[in-house]
């Protein structure tokens, strides 16, 4: 049964990465439809038009955080990074700091999955890259791997959810060194084989930004619906969820009061989740509602998890909401409420790490947070 779910997962995955490799080569050999026009667009990030065509875009200002961070395999700072096609269909992005190579034990796994609302961002922007190498090194870890989610509104949810069960799936091989290596930007098989080497597959920690703080809970939740077994001997430890996109229908005291920024403004929280979610589906469903997606795991093994919400976020109290929701059905969960002038994924806003010392310290106290969730787990 356990390799008859994997197979299925699997069988999927690699049909969405066809369909994936055949949608951006039709849009790059085809000329766009005269005469088309904008049908939906998110100010600055995303525009749909009408022959379906779907453009990314970078606004004003953001740039440097969109700018591609290239792999790396001489270390800078003490870590690598590695970008490996696996043959599980998805596409991960790995940090793999020099101290693993030289620790006398394993270390914990961090799996990460990245926000943008299901419809943008990409782990190698330097919004992430400039956070995660960091963190590989600042925690004692065997390495973040990073996963390359398939966007919306090509492909809705569940395909993330999808892709990141399905990189569990990839680790659980790679524990037992089954057909692990794909093709990447050096050796995969020396760096999945070091990386192997020095990892403790039984604590599997996830984690995620804002849309991708929900794909925590939702990953973990299809982790916890899987057959004894199926992701032996990886098991989850927790999970980190970093200002997570719940919202509902109706705005949220916070959605109202809080400013927006450049990385969240209520047009964002509408259109982004709309183009995100299965067709058909609001912001009142388990996939945003902190109330539905708690109860929807009330039977269902949850690992112990960390929020972390930010005083001045526009999902403030959504976040909030969850955790409490979460307890309310008998789940460990631990909130940590970022105080002060700080609002939506701060922590990735490096300029304001750099030059603004209420961010800089509440970054530090984040990293701090994190690291002792995971080492007491």
């Amino acid at each position: 049964m356990a390799k008859m779910v994997f197979q299925q997962s699997l069988s999927s995955l690699l049909l969405l990465r066809f369909l994936v490799l055949a949608t951006t080569a039709m849009a790059q050999s085809s000329s766009p439809t005269p005469n088309r026009t904008v049908i939906e667009e998110v100010t600055g990030w995303l525009r749909i038009y009408s022959d379906g065509t779907v453009e990314r875009l970078t606004p004003p200002g953001a740039e440097p955080f969109t700018a591609i961070v290239p792999p790396y395999t001489s270390p800078r700072n003490g870590v690598t990074v590695h970008d490996i096609t696996t043959d599980h269909g998805v596409d991960v992005r790995l940090y793999l700091p020099e101290a693993a190579d030289t620790s006398p034990h394993r270390r914990p796994v961090l799996v990460h999955l990245h926000g943008g609302g299901f419809c943008v961002s990409s782990p190698n922007w330097a919004l992430y890259h400039n956070f995660y190498a960091p963190l590989a090194a600042e925690l004692d870890v065997a390495g973040i791997v990073s996963v390359y989610l398939p966007l919306a509104p090509e492909h809705r949810l569940p395909a993330a959810i999808d892709a990141g069960h399905v990189a569990l799936l990839w680790l659980r091989d790679v524990s037992c060194g089954w057909n692990i290596y794909g093709a990447g930007d050096d050796d995969s098989s020396t760096v999945v084989g070091r990386f192997r080497d020095g990892a403790n597959f039984s604590r599997v920690f996830l984690i995620g930004d804002s849309s991708g703080g929900n794909l925590v809970h939702l990953v973990a939740a299809r982790a916890g619906e899987d057959e004894p077994g199926v992701l032996h001997p990886v098991k989850l430890a927790g999970g980190v969820l970093l200002h997570p996109g719940f919202a509902r229908e109706k705005k949220s005291r916070s959605e109202i009061e809080n400013p927006p920024s450049l990385f969240l403004t209520p047009e964002m929280i509408d259109k982004l989740l709309a183009l995100g979610l299965p067709v058909g589906v609001n912001k009142d469903s388990v996939y945003t509602s902190p109330e539905l997606a708690a109860k929807a795991v009330a039977h269902i093994r949850m690992p112990p998890l960390l929020l972390m919400a930010a005083e001045k976020d526009l999902l403030h109290d959504p976040q909030v909401d969850y955790g409490k929701a979460m307890e309310h059905v008998g789940k460990k969960v631990k909130t940590v409420v970022s105080r002060g002038n700080v609002a939506h994924i701060f922590y990735l806003n490096f300029f304001a790490v750099k030059t603004d010392q209420l961010t800089a310290d509440r970054t530090k106290e984040l990293v701090h947070t994190v690291k002792s969730f995971i080492d007491h787990h």
